[in-house]
């Protein structure tokens, strides 16, 4: 067949890759061809129906299907017994374009970026060896508890979709090296993440994200963390507020801070009470405390020596926000802490 001797590559590779193709049939091709063929690339064509006889060749083990128009894979792709990588990005596929079995194939990497899945298929969570999962730029809303099943997974794509929380099953993943969540709409973190042991890489850049829980100090493998353009940077670092405090407030702070003495008869009960919920300014520089008025501020802490984290905590005044280091093993600021460079403090969130 012409067609193949002039995208042949020889040995166990077929490329058949950008030659606008519609429809394929591959039942002319020797057996010889087929029982050699461990790679077959089928991406830029123009297919829309997923051509049955690439499951002739029984020793494929990559198939890339990208850049098509693919709404189904037919049945017959489960005779693909050794077929190990299996990419079809930009396609038209969705959560119901998979036969039933689909999920006792030995696939260990699946890359379906770019395509029209609302929800993560119930096949791909029956995948006892799947390692790598990519499905950037979908339409997902949610990462569903069973993600905890494929317990093979060392990397998990999700960037560029619509997932609104993290479920705390998420962190039964214990050989999970790279999770990337990236341009989602994530509010927050849970705490349960820091049982990732193994995690090198968080990508959590252009979320909804206003906090991160202490407990990810605990990721002492993580190598890359990504935080650029959540409101944590957006609204607590460029555009910080602060309510100027009321008399009343700057009244209990001249009593607190100055250490003046009274009796609970001396005052009414209502401001002895106020008095007793005077919050001390966690800055160890300053002696000032605060009530009702404060400025939320950025805490960077140092992690692993590498880069600093953001954690939010509360000032007495606008005076106070100079951005000093922390020690990471401990909650309280210690007394002997060297000031930072602003542009330092807020490299691991923008870089």
């Amino acid at each position: 067949m012409e067609l193949f001797a002039t995208v042949d590559q020889g040995g166990c590779i077929l490329d058949l890759s950008h030659l606008n193709l519609e429809s394929l049939n591959l039942d002319t091709v020797g057996d010889e061809r087929r029982r050699v063929t461990q790679q077959l690339y089928l991406y830029n064509n123009r297919l829309t129906v997923f051509p049955a006889s690439v499951c002739l060749f029984s020793k494929l083990e990559v198939l890339d299907i990208s850049n098509n128009g693919l709404t189904v894979l037919c049945e017959d792709i489960q005779r693909l017994s050794n077929l190990k990588t299996l990419i079809a990005k930009n396609n038209r596929l969705n959560e119901f374009s998979f036969p039933n079995e689909f999920g006792s194939m030995q696939i260990d990497t699946l890359n379906f970026s770019g395509n029209m899945f609302e929800e993560l298929p119930i096949q791909f969570l029956k995948l006892q060896r799947l390692k790598y999962l990519s499905l950037g730029g979908n339409r997902l809303k949610a990462i569903p508890a069973e993600i905890e099943n494929i317990t093979s997974l060392e990397m998990l794509y999700l960037g560029g979709n619509l997932i609104i929380s993290i479920p705390p099953e998420l962190a039964n993943l214990r050989g999970l090296r790279y999770l990337v969540l990236c341009d989602n709409r994530i509010q927050s973190v849970p705490p349960q993440l820091t049982r990732l042991y193994s995690l090198r890489c968080l990508s959590l850049h252009n979320n909804l994200l206003t906090y991160l829980p202490r407990e990810i100090l605990s990721l002492v493998h993580l190598q890359e963390l990504s935080l650029r353009g959540n409101p944590l940077v957006v609204r607590f670092i460029k555009d910080m507020t602060y309510d100027p405090p009321s008399l009343l407030e700057l009244a209990g702070r001249t009593i607190k801070s100055r250490n003046l003495h009274y009796l609970p008869n001396d005052l009414p009960g209502n401001l002895v009470h106020y008095l007793d919920l005077a919050s001390k300014c966690p800055n160890p520089k300053c002696t000032g405390v605060y009530f009702d008025s404060c400025v939320r501020h950025i805490k960077f802490v140092d992690f692993c020596g590498k880069y600093r984290l953001p954690f939010m905590h509360y000032l007495c005044s606008p005076e106070c926000t100079s951005p000093c280091s922390s020690n990471p093993q401990s909650d309280a600021e210690s007394e002997d802490e060297r000031c930072v460079s602003a542009d330092r403090l807020q490299r691991v969130l923008l870089g």
